[in-house]
């Protein structure tokens, strides 16, 4: 049974549709990049699966018992948000607070749950830093601990290299990675680094003009991949 199927869906803001007829499904374990044009629809598509955006037709199902506030969510950060004054144990702790419910505290479990990410993360040792102070790369590893504590099954990652040098970028793919293969958390990745993001994917969804949706191979020889890949590094991030 798919994890994730999305059925004739449409989605736009303020009214306005962006994009229509989008039809895929993701199955656990798998890696899915979306790619496409700036304003194409990208970011909205992922917080439409998260529940903070409405979708203007069509339908998002969950399977395997998936819930929306079991996934890990990593978005792209604005300039107030990388000078957030909290420490690092604050930040990852707070990915519990979906599965802390109506509990105005964080259980023992919960801590447990923070520190063994951390851990994963390799930053167990800046659990009492201020996150304003930490570097681009430790800033998304916290993050990204963070989503590892809502979920077990699914992460959503809104370009989770942006702005980082190639060294760390490098070192967050891999992460990732691990996490899909070794882990089995089935990944959703935004990228604008269609060369570099798509050779550790199994499936791409690409939006634009034109919707494609497949296996890596069969976008790579598509007229889609082809086009968008030479002309990748123009593209930034989207609505």
């Amino acid at each position: 049974m798919a994890l994730l199927t999305c059925r004739d869906l449409s989605l736009g803001y303020d009214g306005r549709e962006i994009v229509s007829g989008l039809n895929f499904e993701i199955n656990s374990g798998d890696y899915l990049c979306i790619v496409g044009e700036n304003g194409s629809g990208k970011s909205t598509l992922m917080k439409t699966i998260l529940g903070l955006e409405t979708p203007l037709g069509g339908e998002i199902v969950f399977g395997d018992g998936l819930k929306q506030t079991e996934i890990g969510y990593l978005p792209q950060q604005t300039l107030v948000q990388r000078d957030f004054p909290a420490s690092v144990r604050e930040i990852v702790l707070s990915g519990c607070s979906g599965r802390a419910g109506l509990r105005p505290f964080y259980s023992r479990d919960d801590k447990r749950r923070a520190a063994e990410n951390m851990e994963r993360m390799d930053i167990s040792d800046l659990a009492s830093r201020c996150y304003r102070e930490l570097s681009g790369g430790q800033q998304q590893r916290v993050l990204l601990a963070r989503a590892l504590c809502a979920t077990g099954k699914m992460l959503l990652l809104d370009e989770p290299v942006s702005g980082l040098d190639p060294r760390v970028t490098a070192e967050m793919y891999n992460l990732i990675r691990s996490l899909n293969r070794d882990d089995g958390i089935t990944v959703i990745m935004i990228s604008h680094d269609v060369d570099e993001a798509i050779s550790y994917a199994t499936r791409v969804l690409h939006i634009g003009k034109d919707v494609f949706f497949g296996t890596r191979e069969e976008y790579l020889g598509s007229e889609a991949g082809f086009l968008y890949g030479k002309g990748s590094d123009s593209h930034g991030g989207d609505a």
